[in-house]
């Protein structure tokens, strides 16, 4: 499993915000990725493809998609964005 340094400071940000809303709530968002994270190495082609060969699932809690690719020739997972549901879809894209 690979988290991009973008997805990481995704993360970060959310993280932060959340954090200063309420104390804890950022820790309980990350994890959630957390759990959602363990979900997609177990079963790293269940959630839907997108976006060109883009998988993506949702939070079941916060209102965020992590966005990440398959690798099957290296076995890897590649997380490349985790973004809040509001934003503009597009916007992992550049990240490819």
């Amino acid at each position: 499993m690979i988290i991009l340094p973008l997805a990481k400071e995704d993360l970060k940000e959310a993280k932060v915000w959340y954090e200063n809303k309420l104390i804890g709530l950022g820790k309980r968002f990350l994890s959630e990725v957390d759990i959602k994270i363990d979900f997609i190495k177990n079963n790293p082609l269940s959630s839907n493809i997108r976006y060109d060969k883009i998988h993506t699932t949702v939070l079941d809690v916060f209102p965020f998609i992590i966005h990440y690719k398959v690798e099957i020739d290296h076995k890897t997972i590649v997380i490349i964005a985790v973004l809040h549901t509001s934003l503009d879809p597009g916007k992992w894209q550049s990240r490819k």
